[in-house]
C-alpha cells in the first residue's frame, strides 16, 4: 500500500487512544474505521449518495406527522409509503456503489425509527386514537416502542439469522398496514366513529406485537431478478400496476395485510404439521 494518503484519511498504530478525540471540538465531522488491506484506517466525512435517500425518507415521514397534524390524512399516508420507497433505495444505493458503511447503517435505522414508528402512530392518534383517551396513546406506544424493539434487534441479528426470512413482521409493512388504513378511513370518511377507533387501535397494537414476536416473515431476499423469465410475466407486472394505479389505498392496505397475516398463518401451517408427526 502507498505510503501517501489522502487528506481525509489518517492510519491508527497500536494505541487505541491515538487519535481517539474528536479533530475539532467545534466541529460536527464523522470518522468511521475502517480495515483496508490489513491497516486500520480512519476516514473522515460520510458517503453522499445512499444518505441523500435517507435523509429523503426521514423528510417525508416527518411530513407525514405535520400532514396529520394538520387534518391531511391522505397525503400523510401518501409520505409514509413514500418513505418506504426510499428506505428501499438506500441500501440498494449503497451495495450498488460500493458506499456501506457504519454511519449509514446507524442513520437508516435511525429514520426507520421515526418513518414506521413514530409518524405512523402518530397520525392514527391524530385520526381517531385520541377519541380513546389514555387507551389511544397507550396503543399507539405499543407501535412505536415495538418498531424500536424490531430494529434493534435486527441489527443485532445481522449475519446470525437465515436472510430468507424476517424474525417478526418488518417494521415497513407494519407501516404500511397502518397507512393503507388510515388512507381508506380519510377516503371513506369512517374514521370519528368509536368502532372505526377501536378497529384502528386493535390494528396498530397488533402490528406493533407482531413486530416483536418470533413469527418468521418471508424476506424475498432470495429472489433472483436477474434471470430470464417468460414474456407473460411482464403483462402480469402490467396488470399489477394498473391495478394498483386503479386504486392504491385499497390494494396497498390489502397487500400489507395479507403479508403480517402470512405470517402467524404459517407458523399455524407448521404448528400442525409438527402435531401430526407427533
Amino acid at each position: 500500500m502507498s505510503d501517501h494518503r489522502d487528506s481525509s484519511e489518517e492510519a491508527i498504530d497500536s494505541n487505541p487512544q491515538v487519535g481517539a478525540s474528536c479533530p475539532d471540538d467545534l466541529g460536527a465531522e464523522v470518522i468511521e474505521e475502517e480495515v483496508v488491506e490489513g491497516s486500520l484506517i480512519r476516514r473522515k466525512g460520510v458517503y453522499l449518495l445512499p444518505n441523500l435517500f435517507t435523509t429523503a425518507s426521514l423528510f417525508s415521514a416527518f411530513y407525514a406527522i405535520v400532514a396529520g397534524m394538520n387534518s391531511d390524512f391522505d397525503k400523510a399516508a401518501i409520505a409514509i409509503f413514500i418513505s418506504m420507497i426510499l428506505d428501499g433505495l438506500d441500501g440498494r444505493v449503497a451495495r450498488m456503489t460500493n458506499t456501506q458503511s457504519k454511519f449509514g447503517e446507524q442513520y437508516d435505522s435511525l429514520a426507520d425509527m421515526v418513518a414506521f414508528g413514530v409518524a405512523p402512530a402518530l397520525v392514527a392518534f391524530s385520526l381517531n386514537l385520541n377519541t380513546l383517551g389514555n387507551l389511544g396513546w397507550i396503543g399507539t406506544f405499543i407501535l412505536v416502542v415495538g418498531a424500536a424493539l424490531r430494529l434493534a434487534r435486527f441489527n443485532t441479528q445481522i449475519g446470525s439469522v437465515d436472510s430468507r426470512f424476517f424474525v417478526g413482521l418488518p417494521s415497513p409493512a407494519a407501516a404500511g398496514v397502518v397507512a393503507g388504513l388510515i388512507w381508506i378511513y380519510h377516503i371513506h370518511g369512517i374514521g370519528a366513529s368509536t368502532f372505526s377507533a377501536l378497529l384502528m387501535l386493535v390494528v396498530v397494537a397488533g402490528v406493533g406485537i407482531l413486530m416483536v414476536s418470533n413469527i418468521r416473515y418471508y424476506s424475498f431476499k432470495d429472489l433472483d431478478l436477474k434471470r430470464r423469465v417468460p414474456f407473460t410475466a411482464i403483462l402480469i407486472i402490467v396488470l399489477v400496476i394498473s391495478v394498483v394505479a386503479y386504486d392504491p389505498a385499497t390494494v396497498l392496505l390489502i397487500s400489507f395485510l395479507i403479508y403480517a397475516l402470512s405470517g402467524p398463518f404459517q407458523a399455524l401451517l407448521r404448528k400442525g404439521r409438527l402435531s401430526k408427526k407427533v
